[in-house]
């Protein structure tokens, strides 16, 4: 049993893909699933959906690759992280639909804490920020919602989980509660400096902690996948939340190295090693990974759009027929004019963190057109990816980040923006030759655990480079260019759109 089967449980789909023994994707399967949008700022997912597309596209993945389930050593997971779901202990439905990272409807709840003066002392224990992104608040509501969820919860019938542990439950029949370190820290819920759940945010929330799973490695016994859903028992032995598991696929083991996964956001973390790092520019501090009941923590920035605006440019505007023709637009565009897109479309992220301001486009003249946009919008993720990494360095100055951001997701694929990302960054920017980064941390996770893949050295020395992509912009060029969108970016700022 040399093959691993990683689940890649996405906001949007469901992935399954079997790596062999050498770590190379040899089969997969994928299913898109509905999106539901309750009300204004509202985004839920029907929790079945889920771990139905789980099971059918692990089917299928074993049926494409000509393989039975007694030949998968292990499973491994790795999910949407922050979405919420809580269900019934005895029957595995859920009591509402699963609350989505994206979902901002706890906005209020998560301002009125603030107002109370509670959010130093959360972001101390939790090194998150008071937001609606992560679990904690978006649970209370769904037990504020049901008058007798919190009697259930305590007498241990109603559980609460990320959608890890609602997978695992369901794969090990009920048997097993449980998650990892880093989807335990995004819920705002952990204590990620005590290891543990928080007494004092779960009485603030009034969260009862008999529905919580119980904390593991990422690298560890998560139970067993019964041979009802495939055919034979398999053990589950690696889960991580889907951007630490890009950074254990891209190998960013060592303190300083950096990783930026560009798919509809973008999610940079820096590995800051054994100590967590207190943001002091609204970056977020998060466990990395865990092995052997040591964390390693990570700085970690959010761009809210990335790939997104250039389907935007697709779908809402029409300029381009297919997301790679950017690259070809973006070079005809006329040097002499300075296009610049803030793409605030559901406000900015890291290190701002202002959800109402919106979108912007400065420098437009009579001539600008399809090539300027596509230009500026590629132009845009460099920037804003230029932003979480001077953010980063100010708050870990004693070592500083890698020169070399190691890049993965859709748009990595886009050589223009990602020699635009080298030239406005000023460092080399590493390209993989695996592109299912993100998938391959989670197999590498369940692998090492079963024993067939290298531990984590030799899994680092395996990682390889696709190409590499170093400076070629002059410094006065890129000092007068980021200088613009800073000021593009403040401008933006500082309008009220609300109407009100």
């Amino acid at each position: 049993m040399t093959h691993v089967l990683a689940i890649d449980q996405g906001t949007t789909s469901t992935r399954a893909i079997i790596f062999d023994a050498d770590m190379h994707p040899i089969a997969s399967a994928q299913k898109e699933f509905e999106q539901h949008f309750p009300a204004s700022g509202w985004v839920e997912h029907a929790a079945d959906d889920l771990w139905k597309t789980v099971l059918s596209t692990c089917r299928d993945a074993l049926t494409s690759a000509g393989l039975e389930a007694g030949e998968i050593a292990a499973i491994g997971i790795t999910n949407q992280r922050e979405t919420t779901v809580v269900w019934d202990a005895n029957t595995g439905e859920a009591l509402h639909n699963a609350i989505v990272w994206q979902d901002r409807r706890t906005a209020p709840l998560c301002a009125h804490l603030r107002a109370a003066g509670h959010e130093p002392m959360i972001t101390q224990q939790t090194g998150l920020l008071l937001d609606p992104y992560f679990s904690g608040t978006k649970l209370k509501w769904v037990l504020d919602t049901y008058p007798d969820a919190r009697a259930r919860a305590r007498d241990g019938t109603l559980l609460f989980g990320t959608v890890d542990s609602f997978l695992i439950w369901h794969l090990t029949g009920g048997r097993v509660h449980t998650t990892d370190a880093t989807n335990a820290s995004r819920t705002l819920l952990y204590d990620i400096r005590q290891g543990r759940w928080s007494d004092e945010i779960c009485s603030l929330l009034d969260v009862p902690m008999e529905m919580l799973p119980d904390v593991r490695d990422c690298a560890a016994d998560f139970g067993m996948a019964q041979a009802v859903h495939f055919g034979a028992d398999i053990p589950i032995l690696g889960v991580a939340g889907d951007q630490q598991a890009a950074t254990i696929g891209q190998a960013c083991f060592e303190p300083g190295m950096i990783k930026a996964t560009y798919g509809t956001g973008c999610f940079a973390l820096l590995n800051t090693g054994a100590a967590p790092v207190t943001s002091q520019n609204r970056l977020l501090t998060t466990v990395a990974y865990q092995f052997d009941g040591v964390p390693t923590y990570a700085l970690e920035g959010s761009i809210f759009v990335a790939g997104a605006a250039v389907q935007w440019l697709r779908d809402g505007l029409g300029v381009i027929a297919h997301s790679a023709h950017t690259a070809e637009l973006a070079d005809q565009a006329d040097p002499a004019q300075n296009v610049i897109l803030v793409p605030a479309f559901t406000g900015l992220g890291a290190p701002y963190w202002n959800a109402e301001c919106r979108g912007a486009v400065y420098g437009l003249t009579r001539n600008s057109g399809p090539a300027e946009m596509a230009r500026a919008t590629l132009q845009s993720v460099g920037y804003q990816t230029r932003d979480l990494l001077e953010a980063m360095q100010a708050d870990w100055p004693e070592e500083g980040a890698s020169p070399v951001l190691r890049v993965d997701g859709g748009l990595s694929a886009n050589d223009w923006a990602m020699q635009f990302l080298s030239d406005i960054l000023d460092a080399p920017v590493d390209r993989p030759q695996g592109v299912e980064t993100t998938a391959l941390g989670a197999a590498w996770l369940a692998g090492m655990q079963a024993g067939v893949y290298p531990g984590l050295a030799g899994f680092a020395a395996t990682w390889a480079k696709e190409r590499q992509f170093t400076p070629k912009m002059d410094a006065q060029t890129r000092a007068a260019r980021y200088s613009a969108w800073k000021s593009a970016v403040a401008a933006t700022l500082s309008v009220d759109v609300s109407g009100d």
